[in-house]
């Protein structure tokens, strides 16, 4: 079977979606390998069907990161054994882009964000002018390309003339056993455990998340803790903002959690947060994988009413949508799903049915699908 290669900046540790991507290839029958950078901190790698391969890097951060890990990526992507490299992202492209052309093999691309429209980048209009001249170089080359909603799909293709497939960023099924009263292991344990009602926000701790917002909605809610599973950027911003606001009682910063644990996590939680702020396009159109993750959990969740958040909601009633990303909003949210039982029992039952739909186990046969269509061409990428 062909040999694929993708590449992402992270360490890997903590990437669910690659991680799904690459098993599920790996047991499609594809030898797979997934690189990433290393960090002074990196955990050691868990064992998954496929290779795993870290960069070091003398440069942790910034401009110089980009450019000696796009080096380093260069010159190993030169030489490394493959039939086709996957970049991920605008931040691995070139290298990726450039040794496919020079060897003659497949290049594809995976748009997880509308990279030239993120906030760090938006904020930066000159650095978004170098990202947006690397798009437009690589990208109307591209012949195989695949990203993860509807919306960003269209985009792109109206954008650089590329065709773009959509593999939603959906998590793998839930495994449910249910005991005499209905309820599922999980379901049983959280009741017995919880003294609080647990508000849980999930991902980077990074600009335009809502999590400051949370942070101060938290103050208005005596009856709930604030739950943040990750670091970023903002991280130590955040720490001291509890501390002013002295709410370290009642919000929780949980550090980077592992996949497998975060998948136990989770559940755990009463209502989840999903509050992208419409600074960029990156967010307004995204389909945020922590979104689809409570929906899998059985979680109700508050979000902001985005295009591709909408078209789900008004199909299956999983969870409440802001027009603004206002503190005062957020409180009332959060107060509504605690005392109207009725309703967060309608949409927690809602989450299971959607659940069903939004999973990996259904976004795995797309991406399979194309990926048997890249190596059923023998057409060399366009140049």
């Amino acid at each position: 079977m062909p040999r694929i290669l993708l590449t992402v900046t992270n360490d890997l540790t903590y990437d669910q979606r690659m991680q799904r991507i690459c098993t599920t290839l790996a047991h499609a029958g594809y030898e797979v390998q997934l690189i990433g950078r290393k960090l002074p901190n990196s955990k050691p790698l868990r064992d998954f069907p496929f290779e795993q391969k870290r960069l070091y890097c003398y440069f942790k951060k910034g401009k110089l990161f980009y450019l000696e890990y796009n080096i380093r990526l260069f010159f190993y992507l030169l030489f490394a054994k493959t039939d086709a490299v996957c970049a991920i992202d605008l931040d691995t492209i070139l290298p990726t882009f450039f040794t496919t052309k020079l060897r003659r093999k497949k290049f594809i691309y995976d748009a997880h964000e509308y990279f030239t429209e993120v906030p760090e980048v938006v904020d930066r209009p000159r650095i978004q002018k170098v990202w947006e001249r690397i798009a437009r170089l690589t990208i109307p080359r591209t012949q195989y390309a695949y990203t993860v909603c509807d919306s960003l799909a269209e985009i792109f293709e109206n954008e650089y003339g590329t065709t773009f497939a959509v593999v939603r960023n959906a998590p793998v099924r839930r495994q449910k056993t249910r005991n005499m009263r209905g309820e599922t292991r999980e379901e049983t344990k959280n009741k017995e455990q919880r003294t609080t009602n647990i508000i849980l926000y999930q991902g980077a701790l990074n600009e335009g998340r809502g999590v400051a917002e949370a942070i101060e909605a938290i103050q208005e809610i005596d009856e709930a803790e604030l739950w943040l599973a990750g670091e970023g950027d903002l991280s130590q911003e955040l720490r001291e903002m509890v501390k002013t606001l002295k709410v370290t009682d009642r919000v929780k910063f949980l550090g980077y959690v592992e996949p497998a644990d975060l998948h136990k996590l989770t559940p755990q939680a009463t209502i989840g947060l999903n509050l992208l702020e419409n600074k960029g396009l990156n967010y307004y159109y995204a389909l945020s994988n922590k979104f689809l993750d409570y929906i899998q959990a059985g979680v109700p969740s508050i979000n902001m009413d985005y295009p591709e958040v909408r078209k789900i909601l008004n199909e299956y009633e999983v969870g409440l949508a802001l027009d603004k990303l206002e503190t005062k909003a957020v409180v009332n949210a959060i107060k509504r799903l605690l005392k109207d039982k009725e309703l967060y029992n309608k949409l927690k039952s809602t989450c299971e049915q959607a659940g069903k739909v939004y999973v990996w186990e259904e976004e795995e046969k797309k991406l399979i699908v194309f990926y048997e269509h890249v190596f059923s061409s023998n057409e060399l990428v366009q140049q």
